[in-house]
């Protein structure tokens, strides 16, 4: 069973990604770390199932300042 977009956000945000205010249109929203080049954009509304792709962009991503 899929995450739903708000865990993926509660697990940047605990990585120590910030949102970025003002950057996304819609249900588009981007968040950026200061180890991180460039910013992750999650689409979608909170409760809604995420997809594949945005579920291995946001593990990659954590991955990726962690080291």
């Amino acid at each position: 069973m899929a995450n739903k977009i708000r865990k993926l956000i509660q697990d940047l945000v605990e990585a120590g990604f910030h949102e970025i205010k003002d950057s996304g249109k819609g249900s588009h929203r981007k968040y950026t770390h200061s180890l991180y080049p460039g910013a992750v954009t999650i689409s979608g509304k909170s409760g809604e199932d995420s997809k594949l792709y945005q579920e291995k962009q946001v593990r990659r991503a954590i991955e990726e300042v962690k080291i």
